[in-house]
């Protein structure tokens, strides 16, 4: 149960009923004259072979008010509770827990991932940020998270760049820019001489093989690759548990080919695995002799059950990698391994920047660094257009914060499978469903208390107005968000929370702009007090849920 009021309710119906306190779903009534909450019937009437209204009004008469729960009564098939609000007020003040289902439990990431010697460009925002938004809600909830950054630095196209820096060399320094240019150059090359694809598959043959000076070149390539890298993650604020590429496993591909053995057929030279339910087999071994990546996800998938024994295994990559991820674990499953139960691909939509969708291979990337860099400038403007009084020393680092928390949340809002498009003015809004109207809100809650000064000591009984227990009653919601976010790893869940949680409050706070008496600073100090708690319970349901989602909270904009 989320609350001790979710407790407090099914332990009051378990007990009338006779049943588990942990087979009692409770909702919300439709309008909240009705109750708090709402029990429906259905279950227990089928158990008793009964009428559910019948059974709602025998269950309501049979309610004792608790410390708690102040009374119940029977709305049709159910049962609607309502709580005592004074003691509801005191207890969300002071924080509603979070649930900690995961104690005990490991949680494995897979997220980010980029391949070596390309940027970090904007199309690998939602990866990156989907999966740190899934790190923040597991661990909060409990869990031992590994997030991992699986490096795409080993197979053909390495062979390609390898290739490429030989035949045409690069100006020093050789940055990610110029290894990214000889990749499309090697790409365009490709379409009017096709040996040159033989020429990157026997470089990277010799990779494989250990040839020194193929090893020397690549080990440049991913040093210089994740340094460009860690600029960005330092800005984003994420730290990997494990940086391991694909390069990692490559000590194993002999054992995983020998595990192998008896499932692997010959097809055109190369060597397949058949899939019960595939049109196509799954290919580990090309016929010059080099693994594929689907050979080395085997090896990778077989290292974290072995090191971690994860209760979840997710891949959080993009939609494009369905069947791969779909094979892959038919393979898995094939091959003996039970554990393949754990693996969860956690797909997502396409990023497009003005209808298009960017990528390397053409040359059309728009850098990671280059958008978050904008959306401070863009930001820097609407604030000092707001309030020119931010002095310089608070505005640099609240355009960087709300900048990079716009754009973040501009891909963690829609659900993972949708497609989203990037428009900036929607984007940077300090109105409507965006990230900096989160902070406009934490940094309002904040402003609130700066001009409260110290606070007064609360009198909850004074709070009785229904804008300010609606406020109270979503902040009772917020641990059955974070839980339900982890239902199908959709961090959406919290950024809809999140959204509904900033638009009551407004609401509430508004409401004193017409009636000075329901206004939060009242001379009443009971009720100041009060309403002074209820807005730093706000303010902090808001930070906690922005951080779960990678976004800072700023106290002034």
């Amino acid at each position: 149960m989320y609350s001790p009021f979710h407790r407090a309710v099914a332990e009051i119906v378990a007990s009338i009923a006779g049943v588990d306190p942990a087979s009692i779903k409770l909702d919300t009534p439709p309008k909240a004259a009705l109750g708090d909450f709402a029990v429906g019937c259905f279950a227990i009437a089928k158990a008793r072979q009964k009428d559910p209204k019948s059974v709602a009004s025998e269950i309501a008469a049979a309610v004792t008010p608790t410390d708690l729960v102040e009374s119940a009564t029977a709305a049709g098939p159910f049962v609607n509770f309502k709580l005592r609000r004074a003691e509801a007020f005191r207890q969300i003040t002071a924080g509603v827990p979070l649930p900690q289902p995961g104690a005990g439990e490991t949680v494995v990431i897979d997220y980010s991932s980029p391949n070596i010697s390309k940027h970090l460009a904007y199309h690998h925002i939602r990866s990156t940020m989907l999966g740190h938004a899934l790190v923040q809600i597991y661990r909060a909830l409990g869990y031992r998270v590994v997030g991992v950054n699986h490096l795409g630095d080993w197979g053909t196209t390495h062979g390609m760049l390898i290739a490429a820096y030989i035949k045409w060399g690069a100006e020093e320094p050789l940055d990610v820019t110029k290894l990214n240019d000889l990749y499309v150059k090697w790409r365009a090359a490709e379409k009017d001489n096709p040996a040159l694809e033989a020429e990157a598959r026997a470089w990277f043959k010799r990779l494989e093989d250990g040839d020194v000076e193929a090893r020397k070149i690549w080990s440049r390539f991913r040093d210089i690759s994740l340094a460009e890298y860690q600029t960005v993650y330092d800005a984003l604020g994420i730290q990997f548990e494990e940086v391991r590429g694909e390069s990692a496993y490559e000590g194993d591909m002999p054992r995983v080919m020998d595990e192998l053995k008896g499932l692997l057929v010959e097809s055109e030279g190369a060597q397949v695995v058949t899939l019960d339910g595939e049109d196509t087999p799954i290919l580990i071994r090309k016929g010059d002799g080099t693994t594929l990546y689907a050979t080395r996800d085997v090896a990778t998938a077989e290292y974290r059950w072995n090191t971690y024994h994860p209760a979840k295994s997710l891949y959080v990559v993009d939609r494009g990698q369905s069947l791969h991820f779909r094979q892959l674990f038919k393979l898995l499953a094939k091959m003996g391994h039970d554990w393949v139960r754990v693996c969860k691909h956690v797909p997502f939509g396409l990023v497009r920047v003005g209808g298009t969708k960017t990528g390397t291979r053409s040359g059309n990337v728009v850098l990671l660094k280059d958008v978050l860099a904008e959306a401070a400038d863009k930001v820097r403007a609407l604030i000092v257009e707001g309030n020119s009084a931010l002095p310089a020393d608070v505005l640099e680092p609240v355009s960087r914060m709300v900048g990079i928390g716009a754009v973040v949340f501009a891909n963690v809002a829609s659900q993972r499978e949708r497609d989203v498009d990037f428009e900036w003015k929607r984007v940077i809004s300090l109105q409507g469903d965006s990230g900096p109207y989160l902070q406009y809100s934490h940094a309002r809650c904040a402003s609130i208390h700066a001009k409260a000064g110290a606070a007064s000591p609360p009198d909850f009984a004074k709070l009785t107005t229904d804008g300010e227990w609606a406020v109270a009653r979503r902040l009772l919601d917020f641990p059955e968000h974070v839980l339900r976010a982890t239902d199908d790893n959709e961090p959406h869940v919290i950024c809809h929370y999140l959204l509904d949680l900033a638009a009551v409050f407004s609401r509430w706070y508004t409401e004193g702009n017409g009636d000075a008496s329901l206004r939060v600073l009242v001379d009443d100090a009971g009720t100041r007090g009060a309403r002074l708690a209820l807005v730093t319970a706000v303010q902090k349901t808001l930070a906690t849920g922005l951080s779960l989602l990678g976004i800072g909270a700023p106290d002034q904009m």
